[in-house]
């Protein structure tokens, strides 16, 4: 069984993130961690990166539903 909860802000409730949030926020960010492969995940060669694709290949476009029915 699946709980799920689903939370509904008003527009006019969302405020602006204040300095100290964003500060707080980017403090708790890995910044410059490096990335650690191991047996289950082994880095990817470059001709396994080749054969991924992109989910939005052209982001600027508008692919909404609505549009593509159109």
């Amino acid at each position: 069984m699946i709980i799920t909860y689903e939370i509904k802000v008003s527009p006019k409730a969302r405020k602006p993130l204040t300095s100290e949030e964003i500060m707080a926020i980017e403090a708790q960010a890995p910044h410059d961690e490096e990335i650690v492969y191991d047996d289950d995940c082994p880095e990817m060669t470059d001709e396994q990166l080749k054969q991924f694709k992109r989910v939005h290949p052209n982001p600027d476009k508008d692919t909404s539903p609505a549009r593509r029915l159109g």
